[in-house]
């Protein structure tokens, strides 16, 4: 992760055969103009998140076809070698706009448009997806975490259920919806995302006893560790661990059993021995169900795993990339583009290139996705949500995560009540198409 490498080849082989094709037929210069958007959100949800535009944004600058990528197509032949000559250049030249990383998006808003010509936008659709896919699925159940939890603190510690990369991702994405912190450490490396941890099972069982073990963290770490309650006796455990620590222990974690009931028995078991400002952390298989269901429970904080690394059942976003408008001549030519749809049934996509905005009441709370085919003038009480990502090939629209995290504070503001029901619904803002 620290040496930046090619990223050209995270790519399906048809991009690269359609640009083939394309340069054979003369339309590979032609402008064009793709989108990104979901058709729909998953069942049950009534808004997305937007997340990975930042590592996109990377993505792209180290999108290169350098000599070995291109040995690479020539000795498996995927491309022929006027192609690959042409890939040798290749830069992205074009602009692309954005919804702001940790705004919410809704069916059909437009969160991705690039705008150049059709080579250089054909070969980005794989890389796209495959970040903002992944990323906006995990940031939209972390979102919906984050509200369950009502201020509670959240941990990420999903890395050991899913790829080790893309645990990384995940830590980032979970952080700009609102998590306290991770237990990655390469994402605390790479992104600046805060770390943290307690001890496993494992560290309890090494020892000769459990006092053994306690014992040896409070040494190590101090009063204001975690202690693993749950690996025999839970109120044993307890006892043990104020009885070394003294009031002043900082929290307990409880990883098993029926964790509202437990939590509330430690909680008052804790309060009799004079711990009652120690912490109770509650981990084991959470998600925002229940973390809900725990909204009366006696519990200072959540470790979530398993279901935020794979979106909580909805582990892609289900986005996809597709033409909108293209030019009848090559760029240099300043050809006007023209709307083109596909008409695929179940998959339809709408001409032409797309801008959107919020439309708030008096109260600033979202009732319409407004989607324009031309630029509108926001009134107001809209906000525009396309931002520029990259202008003329020079990437504009970096972002530190606070300002990220904040926005979707922002964002999840702006929402009306029915955003944050769990039960099946329809989306809470309708999206409104504006042939202008």
């Amino acid at each position: 992760m620290g040496n930046r490498r090619s990223t050209a080849l995270l790519t399906d082989h048809y991009e690269l055969t359609m640009l083939q094709a394309a340069l054979h037929s003369g339309t590979a210069e032609r402008r064009a103009v793709f989108e990104v958007f979901a058709r729909r959100l998953p069942e049950g949800r009534r808004y997305g998140v937007v997340a990975g535009t930042g590592r996109l944004l990377r993505a792209i600058a180290d999108y290169r076809f350098d000599a070995e990528v291109i040995d690479f197509l020539a000795e498996h032949e995927v491309v022929d070698e006027a192609t690959r000559d042409r890939l040798a250049d290749w830069r992205f030249t074009g602009d692309v706009w954005g919804y702001g990383e940790g705004d919410c998006y809704f069916p059909g808003s437009p969160i991705l448009v690039v705008e150049s010509t059709f080579a250089e936008a054909v070969v980005l659709e794989t890389l796209a997806l495959s970040v903002l896919n992944h990323d906006c699925a995990i940031a939209s159940a972390a979102s919906r975490m984050v509200r369950a939890a009502g201020g509670r603190p959240l941990i990420e510690m999903g890395s050991r259920r899913t790829h080790e990369y893309a645990a990384v991702a995940a830590a980032r994405a979970a952080y700009i919806a609102g998590f306290a912190t991770t237990s990655n450490l390469a994402a605390g490396h790479e992104y600046g995302v805060p770390t943290g941890g307690t001890a496993a099972h494992s560290f309890t069982l090494l020892h000769d006893s459990e006092r053994h073990a306690f014992a040896s963290q409070l040494e190590s770490l101090g009063r204001e560790t975690t202690l693993l309650v749950d690996t025999f006796d839970v109120e044993r455990a307890v006892r043990t661990a104020v009885e070394l620590a003294g009031p002043e222990l900082g929290a307990v974690r409880i990883d098993s059993g029926d964790l509202g009931a437990v939590a509330a028995e430690v909680r008052r078991l804790l309060d009799s021995l004079g711990a009652d400002k120690t912490r109770i952390v509650v981990t084991g298989d959470l998600d925002e169900y229940s973390i809900a269901r725990l909204a009366i429970a006696p519990v200072d904080g959540y470790g979530v795993g398993t279901a935020l690394v794979t979106g909580s059942g909805a582990p892609t976003a289900s986005l996809v990339y597709k033409i909108v408008a293209r030019a009848d001549s090559p760029a240099a030519d300043g050809a006007r583009l023209r709307p083109v749809a596909k008409r695929s049934v179940g998959k339809p996509s709408r001409g032409g290139r797309k801008w959107a905005v919020r439309h708030l009441d008096d109260r600033g709370h979202a009732v319409a996705e407004l989607v324009h085919t031309s630029e509108p003038s926001p009134g107001p009480h809209d906000r525009a949500l396309l931002r520029p990502l990259i202008r003329d090939g020079e990437i504009v629209g970096e972002e530190p995560l606070a300002e990220i995290r904040e926005r979707h504070e922002r964002a999840m503001a702006e929402l009306p009540a029915t955003a944050f029901q769990l039960s099946r619904g329809e989306p809470a803002v309708p999206t409104l198409f504006e042939e202008t």
